[in-house]
């Protein structure tokens, strides 16, 4: 199973909350509560997301984060390549090159890639304010038959 880790989605949760609020400064504290991640997780999350640029912090006892760019001009690999690294979907494209026992006569490493390409591709096409958008509700149709008569 190919599976975002916890601490993305997490990065991607708090980066949306932070965005949705505009130009305020967010502190750890009140993130967590917000999102209901537990405050070390993010507090931590905040600092990578600084790291990379995503973020600008500011110190004392006004301080907390703000978004470092607009919405629009973040995307969810950036959020995903800050707190877990580049996007791989297997360990032999990864940034660190892991040495698979099997690389040298691997039939599919090449094709990992493409794939991996184009899953980080879908990914940058997504961004902040993307994220932002309320999911619509979902009304299923009516039970038995009717569903015809409304074209679903």
């Amino acid at each position: 199973m190919i599976r975002l880790s916890r601490l993305a989605d997490y990065g991607v949760v708090l980066m949306t909350h932070i965005a949705v609020r505009g130009e305020r400064l967010h502190t750890a504290h009140a993130a967590a509560m917000a999102t209901r991640i537990p405050e070390p997780t993010v507090g931590k999350i905040l600092k990578a997301l600084a790291r990379a640029d995503l973020l600008e912090s500011q110190r004392g006892i006004n301080g907390g984060y703000t978004l470092a760019r607009t919405p629009e001009d973040i995307n969810v690999t950036e959020i995903i390549a800050a707190v877990d690294g580049p996007i791989a979907l297997t360990d032999c494209l990864d940034a660190q090159g892991a040495v698979c026992s099997m690389e040298t006569f691997c039939p599919t490493r090449g094709n990992w890639r493409k794939i991996n390409d184009t899953v980080r591709e879908a990914l940058e096409r997504v961004s902040l304010t993307d994220m932002m958008e309320p999911i619509p509700s979902f009304v299923p149709p009516p039970a038995g038959d009717d569903h015809r008569a409304l074209g679903l």
